[in-house]
């Protein structure tokens, strides 16, 4: 490894997940941290509890369909909805940069609170810091959550099976484009929007419907390819996924081609990949399909024995490529 931060150690993909094992996780090692899911499950007395934190340093601060303070209190919320918990409370923590505009500031922390609002959650605690100009970009957020467990379910990256169908909520790639295209000025004739929303209200549908969901994720930084990497590692299974079935949005397609991006590595915000029993796949899809966040959910595909810790990709003309976790930095400040 580089022996200075690299932008590459926040990408969310190979190089991040090195430095995370190598540098990080080695010194904090213990059995909830070495899961490696984006929360930990615990028990406190007769409570099943989940936590999670994150920060956002995204660039632009506001951009097409959301702005950092949205993103950052429905980014925590889906973290803990992805082990099944029920979000409670959150804290949150500003960085604020020296001259930033106070009017901004009001409209971050108005969203904020109508995002949390929406979701049914508080936000109970939380800090303040302001450092001298020049010395951060705008504004930066740290968001922490903790929910609750009203079930025995294990929906965990290391839970996947074989034979399990495995199912997106929506379209892929429109956070990353939307970010990326009003960062660099780049006039697209349709609008792309960021998909940012909480997850609460459709993963409580889903889990009314089945308790045969075993692993669930919201991809996010390294896009859809790099969670199915990791799902793959985590569960040591093959993954197998058909170009045909992906959901992409024209406009999101052409500006990936325009750009050289390719859609599978670019951020989302509002949804969540779930790996489900084959039986109930199709009618947990049409579940899905009834709530505005999982209205466009299909099956992309499935687990398999073979290929251990490797994502295949069926193209649509017949052929198969590996696909990889990311690597590099694609899109730095994403999220």
């Amino acid at each position: 490894m580089a022996k200075k931060i690299l932008l590459s150690y926040g990408s969310g993909g190979v190089m991040m997940h090195r430095f995370i094992n190598d540098v990080i996780q080695k010194k904090f090692s213990n059995p909830l941290l070495d899961k490696l899911n984006d929360q930990s499950v615990f028990n406190i007395e007769k409570h099943r509890l989940a936590f999670s934190t994150d920060s956002y340093v995204v660039d632009p601060i506001f951009f097409p369909g959301g702005n950092i303070g949205d993103l950052a209190i429905n980014g925590t919320i889906n973290d803990l909805v992805m082990c099944g918990a029920k979000p409670l409370y959150l804290s949150v923590g500003f960085i604020i940069e020296e001259g930033f505009d106070i009017d901004s500031f009001e409209v971050i922390i108005d969203s904020m609170s109508n995002c949390a609002k929406k979701a049914g959650v508080n936000i109970i605690t939380g800090d303040t810091k302001v450092v001298q100009s020049g010395k951060a970009d705008k504004i930066f957020i740290n968001t922490s959550g903790i929910g609750i467990l009203e079930n025995d379910l294990n929906i965990s990256g290391d839970n996947a099976k074989p034979g399990d169908k495995v199912i997106i909520s929506g379209t892929i790639g429109d956070h990353g484009m939307a970010v990326l295209t009003k960062r660099e000025g780049i006039m697209i004739d349709s609008d792309i929007k960021s998909d940012t929303m909480a997850l609460n209200r459709l993963v409580e549908k889903m889990l009314i419907h089945t308790d045969k969901i075993h692993a669930m994720r919201d991809p996010t930084r390294g896009g859809v390819a790099t969670t199915l990497n990791e799902i793959a590692n985590q569960s040591d299974v093959g993954i197998t996924i058909y170009e045909k079935n992906l959901p992409i949005r024209e406009n999101v397609k052409a500006a990936c081609e325009m750009l050289g991006f390719d859609p599978l590595y670019v951020a989302n915000e509002g949804k969540l990949i779930a790996f489900v029993e084959p039986d109930i796949a199709e009618s947990l899809v049409e579940v899905m399909r009834s709530t505005d966040e999982g209205k466009d959910a299909c099956i992309i595909g499935e687990v398999i024995k073979e290929y251990p810790k490797k994502v295949i990709l069926k193209t649509s003309i017949g052929g198969s490529r590996v696909v990889s976790m990311l690597t590099g930095e694609q899109l730095p400040r994403i999220c």
